[in-house]
């Protein structure tokens, strides 16, 4: 084939990549066996945060105080490290408390990297799901009545049923869901998207209140939806780029009056990021424990180790955000979640992280996920965590020119190698001495 034949596929392929999603590398319709001895997922001791803050609460070294409007949720999020900023607000009735929640009347959410606290006005529990490092995403309730020993009950069975399927990549996860809600929140029978970075504003936050400016970039939020698809506007006569939900949410009813547009784009990236993670980590583990002599990739079988790297391809090529849907227009938030989310990031020399945001044309500043610092990937097989890694170098060095990492610049790939090296403390020894 002539040199500029070959150019123009790849440049062909690159504008096909810039807007149509690529096929998925796994299955992910396909549900792993949680209850496999490699993972015993529904009697293991759980060693996420939430677990750890119980054992605190047991032994006097932690105590959760009780508020007479919100009963546990001020002291679940401090103790959690979870921000009030972090609010989002989501009306459908897409939760197991469903009968309490309209769309006057929504539903609290709260996250950090790991972890989404759910709340709902007059609600008999607050609901937390927190990422386990080996068996994936946990869930809990804690009864909102006050007790002199508050206890996180596991409400696995309840929530598995929804969030251990297609829309979690077949393992323990969390998703978030855009339906087209009636009056009362009951979403139509028309199928939803299922919202990641990928997905364009357009499909996203049906059944959810946005807050903050995003320009003329068109979203399902902020309205209900009559027979036939018919939209009407929850906040009078504007529907987009709200700052300020009152007087329809009020921080009387909820902790603030809002619904951030930043916090609900972070969020997103999170869950399709931490399923990954874990479904990579299902995979290499139960793959070991059918082959116990193996130490290195090599060692296992072929279908074994074509399932792992298919994994960890589609793991590395949604951490470096390959397919992202842009930002037409820059988004502003509504609340101190942007500053307080890059405040949590790790800073190189140069004041660098992970944690930045761009908000111009894409969510970070540096395309990589901070999720990599999570407990969770900390925690994947070595033989899992390498594979990664090594790939990630090949990318972040210009080794693999390949078109499904043309979105990253060489100003990018460049930028998160240096921020890897100066502040993640997992990384292996050869990042800092192998040679371009």
């Amino acid at each position: 084939m002539s040199p500029v034949k070959t150019i123009l596929l790849i440049a062909a392929a690159t504008a096909l990549c810039a807007f149509e999603r690529r096929p998925s590398l796994i299955d992910e319709a396909r549900i792993l066996p949680s209850e496999h001895a490699a993972i015993d997922y529904w009697n293991a001791q759980p060693a996420d945060p939430v677990a750890r803050l119980q054992q605190k609460i047991d032994s006097g070294k932690a105590k959760l105080g009780y508020d007479p409007r919100f009963g546990y949720l001020p002291a679940v999020l401090d103790a959690l490290n979870v921000p009030v900023s972090s609010q989002v607000l989501v009306f459908s009735k897409t939760s197991f408390q469903a009968v309490r929640i309209f769309p006057r009347v929504p539903r609290a959410l709260y996250h950090n990297d790991t972890i989404s606290v759910g709340y709902v006005r007059s609600g008999d529990v607050v609901e937390v799901a927190s990422l386990d490092p080996k068996l994936g995403v946990v869930f809990y309730t804690l009864s909102q009545v006050e007790s002199a020993e508050p206890r996180f009950e596991a409400r696995t069975t309840e929530c598995i049923s929804c969030h251990a399927g297609p829309a979690t990549l077949g393992v323990p996860g969390l998703f978030v869901r855009s339906v087209r809600p009636d009056r009362s929140g009951v979403p139509d029978r028309a199928p939803g998207f299922i919202t990641d970075h990928r997905s364009p504003m357009k499909e996203r936050w049906g059944g959810w209140y946005v807050s903050g400016e995003h320009g003329e970039q068109p979203h399902l939020g902020n309205a209900i939806y009559a027979r036939g698809g018919v939209e009407s506007s929850l906040l009078g006569s504007a529907r987009t780029n709200v700052r300020d939900l009152a007087p329809y949410i009020t921080d009387i009813d909820y902790l603030s009056g809002g619904s951030d547009i930043v916090s609900l784009l972070v969020l997103e990236h999170q869950t399709r990021m931490v399923n990954l993670i874990v479904r990579l980590g299902y995979e290499t583990r139960m793959a070991l424990a059918a082959t116990p002599s193996a130490s290195t990739l090599d060692d296992l079988p072929e279908p074994a180790r074509t399932s792992i790297r298919n994994a960890a391809e589609e793991t590395l090529r949604y951490m470096l955000f390959t397919d992202e849907a842009p930002l037409n227009e820059p988004v502003t938030g509504a609340s101190r979640f942007a500053a307080e989310f890059q405040e949590r990031g790790k800073k190189d020399k140069r004041g660098r992280s992970l944690h930045q945001l761009d908000l111009k044309t894409r969510l970070l500043r540096y395309p990589c996920s901070y999720l990599i610092e999570s407990e969770a990937f900390r925690a994947l097989p070595s033989v899992a965590r390498e594979y990664v890694f090594g790939r990630l170098w090949e990318v972040l060095t210009g080794l693999d020119t390949s078109p499904v990492f043309a979105s990253l610049s060489k100003a990018d790939r460049t930028a998160i190698r240096e921020i890897l090296v100066e502040t993640h403390s997992g990384l292996p020894a050869s990042y800092t001495g192998r040679k371009r």
